[in-house]
């Protein structure tokens, strides 16, 4: 974040949207997604594009921008992060109404608890957003309405922060505390997961209304289930593997989240062995602002179906530090015998071996946490 205190914006003062912002490229299963991603696009084109020009800002979209289409395919708002502080963009089309209106999976997910929620107006036929007020996720807990039928809260206008300089000068001088505690929601088993996706993939119902929030709140929680539900919902009815990718190519999907197909020199296993090749996947992570690459290729023959996660530095005169983990777990999150390996010292890699079945999915995780990290499901 910039070090200079600018004054940010005038009351309801209008943002262009910049020239450059497009329709999103995805697709969508109703109109009404297509239009709510649309309107989120441009308030977040234009809210970038402010942040950028007018006060070089630097701020990244959250989770990242590969899964923004499977958030607005079912609920309304954008979330980006710059400093220490995560705003959320609420976008409306609406003109005569000045409230803030949230969905309670902003509120009452807690990976996804923003710290400050703005109220935006858009009108793409004249090409502006207008910032109507914000407050923080406290006071919404604590002031807002929470309206069972459609599981929103709302925040009158009165409640309502306008002057965004109040805002700039909170977050870089005046750190407040702005959440409200939230519980931590039941664990979904695989079994339920799998059923619940298959329901809610058909495009006759509304899928964040028709289950209990716990489960869905969970479901949309989990980056590779919210993906998967988005793809059956737009006709893809078959998951994309590992083992695809390296026949046929990385899917659009998993190449805008970095992943590549790659040929690795394997290191001899043996006294007698030679140094073999091996075709996996790799992608960048940007970890403590170093990078590393996380590698995945077959170990053996094809038929012992395991597999390799290996964790090395970008830089090959570099070593992983100590306090790195690697670590892998069930679709559904949960750990199995040797599923971690952990830097003590300075190592070359940290790396785990696991045999799993056909169609089996893993999750993998790094701490600390990599930029635009997301869970996502790896299928083989």
């Amino acid at each position: 974040m910039s070090s200079a205190s600018p004054s940010f914006l005038l009351d309801n003062e209008q943002i262009e949207i910049p020239p450059t912002s497009q329709a999103p490229e995805q697709k969508f299963s109703t109109a009404g997604a297509y239009q709510r991603a649309l309107i989120n696009q441009l308030c977040l084109d234009a809210f970038l594009w402010m942040l950028r020009e007018e006060f070089a800002i630097t701020s990244t979209v959250f989770p990242n921008n590969a899964a923004l289409a499977s958030i607005w395919e079912f609920v309304n708002g954008t979330a980006i992060n710059f400093g220490n502080a995560r705003l959320v963009l609420m976008p409306t089309l609406a003109m005569d109404g000045d409230e803030l209106r949230v969905p309670q999976e902003w509120i009452d997910i807690p990976e996804w608890v923003g710290d400050y929620y703005l109220a935006v107006q858009v009108n793409p036929d004249e090409g502006w957003v207008r910032i109507v007020g914000y407050t923080n996720h406290r006071n919404i807990k604590t002031l807002g309405v929470y309206n069972s039928s459609d599981r929103t809260y709302s925040v009158e206008s009165e409640d309502l922060i306008q002057n965004l300089n109040v805002l700039w000068l909170t977050i870089q001088y005046y750190p407040e505390v702005t959440k409200a505690e939230v519980p931590v929601l039941p664990p979904l088993p695989q079994a339920q997961a799998d059923n619940l996706i298959q329901r809610l993939g058909a495009n006759t119902v509304f899928p964040r209304l028709e289950i209990p929030f716990q489960l869905w709140g969970e479901l949309l929680a989990h980056g590779g289930w919210r993906q998967r539900l988005y793809e059956l919902r737009q006709g893809i009815t078959q998951q994309a593997s590992v083992i695809q990718w390296l026949q046929d190519g990385v899917s659009n999907f998993a190449t805008q989240l970095g992943w590549l197909r790659q040929e690795f020199v394997v290191a001899p296993s043996g006294m007698r062995s030679q140094e073999a090749t091996s075709i996996g996947i790799s992608r960048q992570l940007l970890i403590a602002n170093n990078t590393y690459d996380l590698r995945i290729f077959s170990q053996g023959n094809a038929e012992e179906l395991i597999w390799r996660f290996e964790l090395r530095s970008s830089n090959s005169e570099n070593l992983i530090p100590a306090g790195l983990k690697l670590r892998l777990l069930t679709e559904d999150l949960q750990p199995f015998p040797n599923n971690e390996d952990s830097a003590t010292a300075p190592v070359e890699m940290l790396y785990v071996e696991v045999m799993l079945e056909s169609g089996e999915g893993i999750v993998w995780e790094v701490e600390p946490t990599p930029k635009d990290y997301e869970r996502e499901v790896l299928r083989f």
